[in-house]
């Protein structure tokens, strides 16, 4: 093989290098304390791992150097369970449409600098580092979040017909998972998209009509009072949801509310 020849093929060897970057991580020992952002430096990082892989790299370094590991959220990493949630270069969850743990480091390139902070909202306090506290997202749950369901026999499934649209505009409202990529997009850290997803779903199906008026006006009521911001359609929420759920489900979440105050329907205090 010529000279030209091996250099129009390239090195092996150069393709297997991983990746040099440089990581700016938010640190923050607990909540009663400032945090800052510190600077580290990881090597080698194949494009495959996903990025909190890439993490787990880190923090296994940090350990053999005697220091704290990072703290971050975690459980699946399979993107269906919402615990990992982080601001990577200002995006929430980073550059692609998906959840933090199906990121994957071929989305950066070597020498990248990566600025990775928590989920910035006050209803979201850090607990350590880049782990936040999202039981606020259980409340709101807890306040409305549900159907009556009747003890005994499982009624026949296609007893009760579901129009296809709906049904089909109930499923994709369920597929929120909560990771709250939502709040920390939006300026004003709103729920809004979170919270519609969850009235949306039960308010078009059969079994979430009894319901249906006190569901709203709880659930928007107990996600005012977690000190969500309020939702100006700025779109930023959906633009960055993993599972890209519609602002249509907020426009369905405004009618029902107004619906279920004019029936006078009102917030359980």
């Amino acid at each position: 093989m010529t000279a030209s020849m091996q250099s129009s093929v390239g090195n092996p060897a150069d393709e297997k290098r991983g990746m040099n970057l440089t990581l700016r991580i938010w640190r923050q020992k607990d909540p009663s304390v400032k945090g800052k952002m510190v600077t580290y430096k990881v090597s080698d990082i194949s494009p495959d791992m996903s990025f909190l892989e890439m993490l787990d790299v880190l923090n296994e370094q940090l350990i053999m150097q005697g220091d704290d590991p990072v703290a971050f959220d975690h459980d699946c990493r399979e993107g269906i369970c919402g615990m990992c949630g982080l601001m990577i270069n200002g995006q929430a969850h980073g550059p692609q449409q998906t959840t933090t743990c199906q990121l994957h480091m071929r989305s950066f390139k070597d020498g990248d600098k990566i600025d990775i902070e928590p989920w910035r909202a006050s209803p979201f306090p850090v607990i350590k580092d880049l782990a936040v506290d999202r039981r606020a997202f259980d409340r709101i749950i807890q306040a409305g979040g549900y159907i009556s369901v009747p003890t005994g026999t499982a009624p026949e499934a296609h007893a009760t017909p579901v129009p296809k649209a709906d049904s089909d505009a109930a499923f994709d409202a369920a597929t929120c998972i909560g990771c709250g990529a939502c709040v920390a997009a939006c300026p004003n850290a709103s729920s809004m998209l979170f919270t519609a997803a969850k009235v949306t779903h039960l308010g078009l199906l059969p079994q979430g009509q009894p319901e249906r008026d006190d569901r709203v006006v709880n659930m928007v009521a107990q996600q005012d009072r977690e000190g969500f911001g309020g939702c100006t359609n700025i779109g930023e929420c959906s633009a960055a949801c993993p599972k890209g759920i519609s602002m249509e489900t907020i426009s369905r979440l405004n009618h029902d509310l107004l619906g279920a105050l004019r029936a006078g329907a009102r917030p359980k205090s």
